[in-house]
């Protein structure tokens, strides 16, 4: 005979197993929401031939990413799990198909992968929570007028049960997201300004050279009196004396700071 749990117990058995699915689910969504705020997402034509709406461009931190033209049906699943990126079963069938046609016996479909390194860049069309990881849809820029896409599943350690936080640091150890180089030019543009100066305008490249400065005219001459000279002469170098001493056949015209001696209408002597 088994035994039965106690009515409480059962109950509370019953609201727990009500509320896990409920709390997994809430808990898948914010991861979700949080992951697609991030890496925003691309949508691309039907044909898979061109971008309608551009996202966020990712820049892969690993090398050997598995992609195959957008024209194969099907893309590769890469995974990534214990810090290693692996192409699986895809990568597997891409060296057989090598292998076959080394030994003259080439697989009826061969598909033209190429391989994704380290800095390439590319878009993210979806992204899918599920309970053992990350699965994250890529698409490329055409390569010789050639698109390609591939899935990448960032798988979840067993047992483990990863935060928001830790799921979007397990993926940027693969994908990045590229910085924003129109917002640093924007913020740039006028450093003195948006540190509260008045920015300086920078000098014309053509502006004219000044012209030069006109050379200094000679100083005049000194006032040079001499013996012999006139009244009038005299009057022409220095003016017009302060004073004029008459004393007979002498005169004496008084300057400022000389005094100049006439006999018989000649100068005889300046002091």
């Amino acid at each position: 005979m088994k035994a039965r749990l106690p009515i409480r117990m059962q109950i509370a058995v019953l609201a727990v197993a009500g509320i896990f699915p409920w709390f997994t689910a809430g808990a898948q969504g914010s991861v979700q929401s949080q992951l697609e705020a991030k890496y925003q997402l691309t949508k691309p034509t039907d044909d898979k031939s061109d971008i309608v709406t551009a996202g966020a461009v990712l820049v892969l931190q690993k090398d050997k990413l598995l992609m195959y033209p957008t024209t194969t049906q099907v893309p590769p699943v890469n995974t990534y799990s214990g810090g290693r990126l692996s192409e699986g079963a895809y990568g597997v069938h891409q060296k057989l198909q090598g292998f076959g046609s080394m030994i003259g016996h080439p697989p009826p479909q061969t598909v033209q992968g190429r391989q994704f390194v380290t800095g390439e860049k590319f878009w993210v069309t979806g992204i899918a929570v599920q309970p053992d990881g990350v699965l994250f849809s890529l698409f490329s820029d055409p390569y010789q007028d050639i698109r390609y896409y591939s899935q990448l599943k960032f798988i979840f350690p067993k047992g483990s049960n990863l935060s928001a936080d830790q799921v979007l640091s397990l993926v940027a150890e693969v994908l990045t997201v590229q910085a924003d180089d129109s917002a640093k030019s924007d913020d740039g543009a006028k450093p003195d300004q948006a540190a509260g100066g008045d920015a300086q305008q920078p000098a014309a490249a053509d502006a004219p050279a000044a012209a030069p400065a006109a050379p200094a005219a000679p100083a005049a001459p000194p006032a040079t009196v001499e013996i012999g000279q006139t009244p009038d002469q005299v009057t022409a170098i220095l003016g017009q004396p302060d004073k004029i001493l008459n004393l007979g056949p002498k005169q004496i015209y008084v300057y400022k700071d000389l005094k100049v001696t006439f006999v018989k209408g000649k100068v005889t002597d300046a002091q």
